[in-house]
């Protein structure tokens, strides 16, 4: 697996958050954050905040149970990304993630959308997001 790069940002003052790549009938899920959230009306790749003594695959398979009731199996890394938000400093780190079981509940964003790479970035994703996306657009026409 590779290892997310380092950034200048220092990691203690950097919160880890996992973000999944699922991926079906050449789409990839993106979910945008409900009205009132933080960076609201937002598009992302699902996932959330690292909790202590949690790795990432553990956090990320957590997070899509509480945010949509689905059971997951964490694969590999994808890429990571690093941003500032005004609310702190994020190193958001991707994982293509296999849907096991359960459907799609939405209990933690406004909608879902299952989206092809190369239309991604057409999204208003949230500004962390954006390199994923453009790995992911930049893989499909390879």
């Amino acid at each position: 697996m590779t290892k997310p790069p380092g950034s200048a940002i220092s990691s203690r003052m950097k919160q880890i958050v996992t973000a999944a790549v699922i991926e079906r009938e050449g789409k990839v899920l993106l979910a945008r954050r409900k009205k009132g959230d933080r960076l609201e009306r937002k598009w992302e790749f699902p996932g959330g905040k690292l909790e202590p003594g949690e790795s990432p695959e553990s956090c990320l398979a957590r997070e899509l149970r509480e945010e949509f009731g689905i059971e997951s199996e964490v694969l590999e890394f994808v890429c990571s990304s690093q941003y500032v938000y005004p609310h702190g400093a994020i190193d958001l780190r991707a994982y293509r993630v296999r849907h096991v079981a359960g459907s799609f509940a939405q209990n933690s964003h406004e909608e879902i959308a299952w989206v092809s790479p190369e239309e991604l970035l057409s999204y208003d994703l949230s500004p962390a997001d954006i390199p994923i996306a453009e790995k992911l657009a930049a893989e499909s026409k390879e």
